[in-house]
Order: C-alpha cells, then sequence, then structure tokens
C-alpha cells in the first residue's frame, strides 16, 4: 500500500519515535507498504524553522537525507497537486496540509495523519 505521511508523523518518526501511533509504527514496519513524504513536509519544515516555531526546530536538509535514508520515497509537488486544492472543502486553513491532502487524491495515495481536523476530509486519509 502507498501511504503518504504528513510532516508531524514524519518529524516523530525521526526524531521522537516515542510519539508515534502504534498504528504508525505498523504501517511504518509493514515491509508492503511504500512509505513516501512530500516535497511540501520539507518546505514546510524550512518555513517553520525559521518563524521560529519550536515544533519545527530540524534542519530540513538532514532531515530529507534521514527519510531517504531510511527508505521513504519523496512526492514531488505538481501543478496537478495545486489545482486539485481548489475541490477541497475549507475545513483546515492550513495549507500545507490542504496541499498533503490534495496530493493523496491526486495521486491515489493515503494520507496519513494523527490530526482530527486532516481525517475530517473526504479521501483517501487514515487518522492513526
Amino acid at each position: 500500500m502507498k501511504l503518504l505521511f504528513d510532516t508531524h508523523l514524519l518529524l516523530w518518526a525521526a526524531i521522537r519515535p516515542d510519539r508515534l501511533p502504534p498504528i504508525a509504527r505498523g504501517l511504518i514496519e509493514d515491509a508492503g507498504n511504500d512509505i513516501l513524504f512530500s516535497a511540501a513536509s520539507i518546505w514546510e519544515v524550512s518555513i517553520k524553522k525559521a518563524l521560529g516555531r519550536p515544533d519545527f526546530q530540524v534542519d530540513s536538509r538532514l532531515f530529507r537525507q534521514g527519510l531517504l535514508g531510511a527508505g521513504y520515497n519523496e512526492l514531488p509537488i505538481t501543478s496537478a497537486h495545486a489545482v486539485a486544492i481548489n475541490n477541497l472543502p475549507s475545513l483546515h486553513k492550513d495549507p500545507f496540509d490542504r496541499l498533503l491532502i490534495a496530493q493523496a487524491m491526486v495521486e491515489d495515495l493515503y494520507l496519513v495523519t494523527a490530526d482530527p481536523l486532516v481525517g475530517r476530509y473526504p479521501g483517501p486519509i487514515r487518522l492513526v
């Protein structure tokens, strides 16, 4: 199964594995799953670190290298993803989360998240 993990789950998996929900850990450990991260997550970490957010104090370059080294695959952002955002209801204002939702829809992936607000969106979302 192809799974796109949201930014917080990726950060927890890389830096704070004790915060990773057991279901998410099981999905990562299942060799039958293809775990993806979005370029949007790297962008989000870079921007929020620059803004001084305490929950995003990680070097985005090292974060990306770590994800690739762990065997995760990178999903680039395309214009089709940007256009798909127009079809989303206004449940959530975070542009990074909205882009991840659109990517999951366009690419026919499951978006894995621990955010209950993101979990309210229709489509291929797995709340853990």
